[in-house]
């Protein structure tokens, strides 16, 4: 099969980039490293805006099948004030649903696989990007291993970096830098968890927060972001950090007592890092390839599935044009400024006020004060509400 794109990952990004450009009549060749379904570590969120891609992508249905609706986030300050916030209209936004979801990773990635597979698409599983080959100003392909250790040489017109945080492409492209954020993603699940309901839980202690994310009746992926430096020094005992660490997050450990962990626990970090656009043309990354900064609700796979769809709309027009060059294609990182940037800056002057106590408890006093508000910072970070409305008169009517 000679290929129009590559698309390197089967993640969400990269399946979704998959399904939308073999739509649109494209040959598509996917890789992963990896055999599906296969563990990930992740929030295991969908956002309320998420449902409109995955429906655009024909996953919803077998999605609905499996997830469980979370119809806000109950956030617990580090006074105990407790804020409950709701996904729901506001004025003239309204999500796609009036709720987020939360699913396991390995039945989502699988839903997203099995999509791929239905359609003409060649999906290539263990098989491991090395290089990517470049010629003049242009990436033409890549390197890779397969499962029986054979060397690879794929080529096209087109490749996508849809292979994550730790994207071989990025990396060999020499895109991707250190952000100052240097926090680290501890992740287990935790079972027999008492009056776990239809929301997500956020606990704030800085300098950590912990996010408990029910996935099952009694069953909840919990999350702790703790500072890079504080985990480091335990790689080798991280459970045991982790035992210690929720203990020390004293109503965290108040509302999981008696539950227990039922996996051991992985770490991720560090979780923000900032991605160059790429300066050869040939090439687009997607997902967290192209970066990622600390989430404070998980919702990074709404991320991944929207840039999808802004690198499927480039990359069919590039194609058809006949032109993928670096300036042809500079279009899509427009698109993802405007997609992203202002919900960056929110995500930042949030991350900002968890780091610290005294602003933490004083927002969470405010928040208590004006309920709508906190309604539309949720709609902000379920990503159906600008973030400019934060800013504007809407809140103080």
């Amino acid at each position: 099969m000679t290929a129009d794109v590559i698309v390197v990952g089967a993640g969400p990004a990269g399946a979704a980039t998959a399904i939308l450009l073999a739509e649109h009549g494209l040959s598509v060749r996917v890789v992963d490293r990896a055999r599906f379904p296969r563990p990930k570590i992740c929030g295991e969120y969908l956002s309320p805006e998420a449902p409109r891609l995955l429906d655009r992508l024909g996953a919803l249905k077998p999605v609905d099948a499996v997830a469980r609706p979370l119809a806000g986030m109950r956030i617990t300050a580090p006074d105990g004030r407790v804020l409950v916030g709701t996904y729901r209209r506001i004025d003239s936004w309204q999500p796609y649903r009036e709720h987020a979801m939360a699913i396991p990773r390995e039945a989502l990635d699988a839903i997203l696989v099995d999509r791929v597979r239905a359609l003409p698409v060649e999906l290539g599983e263990q098989v491991r990007v090395t290089d990517v080959i470049v010629s003049g100003d242009r990436v033409v392909g890549v390197e890779a291993i397969d499962g029986d250790h054979r060397r690879l040489t794929l080529r096209a017109p087109l490749t996508i970096a849809a292979d994550g945080r730790a994207s071989v492409i990025a990396q060999r492209l020499g895109l991707r830098r250190a952000h100052r954020l240097q926090r680290m993603a501890l992740v287990t699940y935790v079972e027999d968890v008492a009056d776990l309901g239809r929301y997500g839980e956020i606990f704030v202690d800085p300098p950590d927060y912990a996010i408990l994310n029910p996935i099952a009746p009694g069953r909840a992926n919990l999350s702790v972001v703790v500072p890079m430096a504080h985990a480091v020094p335990w790689s080798a005992r991280l459970d045991a950090f982790f035992d210690a660490r929720v203990k020390q997050l004293h109503h965290l450990a108040r509302r999981v007592a008696g539950a227990r962990r039922a996996a051991p626990v992985r770490a991720m970090g560090p979780l923000a890092y900032v991605v160059d656009p790429p300066r050869a043309g040939g090439v687009l990354l997607v997902g967290d390839a192209a970066g990622f900064f600390d989430p404070f609700t998980g919702e990074g796979i709404f991320s991944g599935l929207r840039s999808a769809e802004l690198a499927a709309e480039t990359a069919v027009h590039a194609l058809r044009r006949g032109d993928v060059s670096a300036q042809a294609l500079a279009g899509y990182q427009r698109a993802r400024r405007l997609a992203f940037a202002d919900k960056e800056r929110v995500t930042r002057a949030l991350q900002f006020v968890i780091g610290h106590r005294a602003l933490a408890n004083l927002a969470a006093r405010l928040l208590a004060r004006r309920p709508r508000l906190l309604d539309v910072l949720l709609g902000v970070i379920g990503d159906f509400v600008p973030p400019r409305a934060l800013l504007t008169g809407i809140l103080g009517r």
